[in-house]
């Protein structure tokens, strides 16, 4: 901060580089919030990132209505708690006494309150907010809880001023001035304006995400067809399908009939996650894709890892049953240490990814779930009722 002074009058000054330290933190925080608030829509597999330095780049596949993301993102959202000045005159041509200012009432066209502009409580305090019916009226209206600053504040501003206007001000619109008939101790509060069940959920929505350090605005805005998906889904799709062949083929070659085991239980498998994520409401994206063939191959380690078990049991002189055990034992521990510190990784990812990132953590964490199953319980249990069926006198490994 650079400061200067003349004449009695002094002037402070941001620095360039304070300037721009300020810029960067708005950013950043920008998109956090961002994130929350369409997180709260329900849109599935946002990508939101930075680009430059004062610009943000959302992407949000399959929404139907975007203006009215565009709506969400771009109010500031910042709420604050006001009381009023009664002797104020906020007529048309008049100017605000000191220390008050004149704004307008929502939803009553040509109506200016006289606020005062000292901040009594502001939203920062807020904890929760949540859209609800009033149960005497029916009207939609917002409930929402302080954190213990808020609350302590709170109580203090209505216990002081009983029998007095207090303004909700959001973005500098007046969205309520309820009268305080008793102070309010729980910190907890109700905001009632005429709202529809849209507008309460969408306000509850914007207070719970927090308020934007600064306005948003639309710059660019394209919306891509689902021809030019389509053929990035069906490249997707073929290797997708390429790589399950060659990893069928592989197994079936290189270990016979314990290897086309492992083949039928590497469909169940694929079937398997495909119910999961159905069940969860993932959206099968690119990244999605991939992590379904990477989760393919790695199922197949854990029959590679048994089926070289029992060859080098039947090497050292063991009958083709206790081969087969011992096998399937000392496999075993392999198998859960080394998909115990993948599925650790992926989870990892999920709790600190975003976007894509996130759908890829979880499709491989189902996967490893779905492979711990069907590449050793369900492989054990084909070869178990094909050794009772024939009982060889050799191994085909």
């Amino acid at each position: 901060m650079i400061g200067s002074g003349t004449g009695g009058l002094v002037t402070l000054t941001l620095s360039r580089p304070a300037l721009v330290a300020r810029a960067t933190a708005a950013v950043t925080q920008s998109i956090e919030i961002v994130r929350r608030r369409i997180d709260a829509t329900g849109v599935i597999d946002p990508q939101i990132t930075r680009q430059g330095s004062s610009h943000i780049v959302v992407q949000l596949p399959g929404i139907s209505n975007p203006d009215h993301i565009k709506k969400l993102l771009g109010k500031t959202a910042h709420m604050t708690f006001h009381l009023l000045d009664p002797n104020a005159n906020p007529t048309a041509g008049a100017i605000a006494p000191p220390g008050d200012e004149f704004l307008p009432l929502q939803g009553q066209k040509g109506t200016v309150l006289a606020v005062k502009r000292r901040v009594e409580v502001d939203g920062a305090n807020l904890s929760n907010a949540q859209a609800g019916q009033n149960p005497q009226t029916g009207d939609w209206v917002v409930n929402f809880t302080f954190d213990s600053i808020g609350a302590r504040r709170f109580a203090k501003v209505t216990r002081d001023n009983v029998g007095k206007p207090f303004a909700i001000v959001l973005d500098r619109q007046v969205i309520s001035a309820p009268v305080i008939k008793e102070p309010i101790l729980g910190g907890q509060g109700q905001i009632s304006g005429n709202f529809t069940a849209r507008q309460a959920t969408d306000l509850a929505l914007l207070l719970r995400a927090g308020a934007l350090p600064a306005p948003l605005t639309v710059v660019e805005e394209q919306t891509v067809g689902p021809q030019l998906g389509a053929d990035a889904i069906r490249a997707g799709a073929i290797s997708l399908a390429a790589g399950f062949v060659f990893v069928i083929l592989f197994m079936g070659i290189f270990y016979g009939l314990f290897g086309w085991f492992a083949n039928l239980a590497l469909v169940v498998n694929l079937l398997l996650m495909l119910a999961v994520l159905s069940v969860l409401q993932a959206t099968l994206t690119l990244p999605g894709m991939a992590g379904i063939l990477l989760t393919l191959g790695m199922a197949v380690d854990a029959n590679v890892l048994i089926n070289e078990r029992i060859r080098e049991e039947v090497r050292n002189g063991r009958t083709p049953l206790s081969a087969l055990e011992a096998g399937y034992r000392r496999a075993y521990g392999t198998i859960i240490d080394s998909n115990m510190t993948t599925l650790l990784a992926h989870v990892m990812l999920f709790i600190f990814g975003a976007g894509p990132v996130r759908g890829f953590a979880v499709t491989i964490t189902v996967g490893i779930l779905t492979t711990l199953f069907t590449a050793t319980v369900l492989v054990r249990l084909f070869t178990a009722r094909w050794y009772v069926a024939f009982r060889p006198a050799a191994l085909p490994v």
